[in-house]
């Protein structure tokens, strides 16, 4: 019966506790709004720098294009097709097969080395797996129809086929140094 009269007067205690804290913390939340209203009230009196004026709107003169049944000035002309450089000038070869280095970008590409000397020398070049190719003059690679036009012990130069814009493509050179990236 003791331990009964005690755990209800712990659990009374407790309570009161309980009661207490809460009215302290609400005690401390509505004490001292009066800084915090007077803040405000300096702020809202401060006065805002100036706007500055809307910029002046200037008028365009009117134009009225009238020549909408005319060729349009954009596309080129059937003389202009026929004499453009689409069907001249160098162009990639559709029935040579791919090399293994053309499906990488050429600046993914590392030259890593050189093996050889004179005509025979072989240039060890690095793709982004890791997987190390050799590769002698003639051969491709880089995603650019990139064609070796020579090799030495610290570059290889390529000549890459890019599209002109115009349906064509035209000649870019291009190199890889020993050590780049």
């Amino acid at each position: 019966m003791m331990n009964t009269s005690i755990s209800r007067r712990s659990a009374q205690l407790a309570r009161l506790a309980l009661m207490l804290a809460v009215a302290l913390v609400l005690a401390g939340c509505t004490r001292g709004m009066s800084d915090l209203r007077a803040w405000v009230a300096q702020e809202k009196a401060r006065k805002g720098s100036p706007i500055p004026p809307l910029p002046v709107i200037k008028t365009f003169e009117t134009f009225k294009y009238d020549d909408q049944d005319r060729r349009d000035p954009f596309s080129p002309s059937t003389t202009e097709l026929q004499n453009s450089s689409a069907n001249s000038g160098p162009r990639p070869d559709a029935n040579r097969a791919r090399e293994p280095l053309e499906m990488f970008a050429l600046d993914s590409l590392k030259m890593v080395g050189s093996v050889g000397v004179g005509p025979q020398m072989e240039v060890l070049i690095k793709d982004p797996g890791g997987v190390i190719h050799r590769v002698h003059v003639g051969e491709y690679m880089g995603q650019n129809y990139g064609h070796i036009t020579a090799i030495s012990e610290d570059h290889v130069d390529l000549v890459e086929l890019v599209s002109n814009g115009n349906g064509g493509w035209m000649e870019r050179p291009a190199s890889i140094a020993l050590g780049e990236q």
